[in-house]
């Protein structure tokens, strides 16, 4: 049987206040302070923030041990580590969109933290939603488990057609509905032309980006949902995760296509996430330790075998 501690939020209204406003408050600081002019960050600027963002993880996740104890905490970093992983296949599709509607390099970084400032509304709705049904109709963790089983299995056999988030239903809808400009505007998202506000492309990547997201999330809320039933946890996992998103774009960006076996990594731990849910109740039970050996292994087994068998058009390259 799951363990009661399991089914109680950690969560107090002054916990999830200060959380909010520490979230907030970085993401002024990022946008406000230290990226206030619109650049292209280097390696090494990318590094330094990728850090920043995994380093204020583990300082959180620090505290949730010493507050709430070790069962906790390894929710804590289990759930990160899934939504990290998980995030590197969403990294692809902002790469393929910023591509096919030629994002100018020093406005990606924008695009971005508004797509990810719009992910921490949808997300915590999400959650909310999620954790309401659970606790309401406890069978549809077994709905969930399913869910993620078969999502699993169809990635594991998915062809590689290169994705077009820009021609999703949303980004159509857009285009119908908001008069565009045809080129970019600096970092503008609306501009007055020919006597009429109009958006422009940037509007438009933003858009895109945050549906992409939206379907993103729905793989990966159940799958912390199968590591937590905390909402508290499965929220700040997400968040922390998607914060660091950016500056882990641009410091993959250029190595994304080398890790040509993390897809089959990601549909196994999508895959074993769902049966854990299904065997939540029963004496298989998978403790929540080595859920996360099992899920770090799966993904270190998929990244050395990219590493160690190299995609062809990565070795002409």
């Amino acid at each position: 049987m799951l363990a009661v501690a399991e089914h109680v939020g950690i969560g107090s209204p002054g916990l999830w206040i200060g959380f909010s406003v520490l979230v907030l408050a970085l993401l002024a600081l990022d946008l406000g302070v230290l990226n206030r002019k619109a650049h292209m960050p280097g390696l090494g600027e990318a590094a330094r923030w990728t850090a920043f963002w995994v380093g204020l993880a583990a300082a959180f996740n620090v505290f949730v041990y010493l507050k709430f104890g070790s069962v906790k905490a390894t929710e804590f970093a289990t759930g990160y580590v899934v939504e990290e992983a998980l995030s590197i296949d969403n990294l692809f599709v902002f790469l393929v969109l910023f591509r096919s509607l030629a994002v100018p390099a020093a406005y990606q970084h924008r695009v971005l933290f508004w797509g990810i400032l719009g992910a921490l509304i949808t997300r915590g709705i999400f959650i909310f939603v999620g954790s309401a049904l659970l606790d309401r109709f406890h069978w549809m963790i077994f709905v969930f488990g399913g869910f993620l089983v078969i999502t699993g299995i169809k990635l594991l056999f998915a062809d590689e057609a290169e994705p077009h988030p820009e021609r999703n239903i949303i980004a159509r809808s857009f285009r119908r509905i908001f008069p565009m400009t045809a080129d970019y505007h600096g970092g503008n998202f609306f501009v007055h032309e020919d006597g009429r506000r109009k958006a422009t492309p940037l509007l438009l990547a933003v858009v895109a980006a945050e549906a992409t997201d939206v379907l993103f999330a729905t793989d990966s809320i159940p799958a912390v949902f199968a590591i937590s039933r905390d909402p508290f946890i499965v929220y700040t996992s997400n968040i922390f995760a998607i914060l660091g998103l950016r500056s882990l774009f641009f410091l993959l960006s250029g190595i994304m296509d080398r890790f040509h076996y993390l897809k089959y990594g990601l549909a196994a731990v999508l895959i074993f996430v769902g049966a854990k849910m299904l065997m939540s109740e029963t004496a298989w039970e998978v403790p929540i330790v080595w859920s996360l050996v099992i899920i770090v292994g799966l993904l270190a087994a998929a990244i050395v075998a990219s590493l160690l068998r190299p995609h062809r058009s990565a070795d002409a390259e």
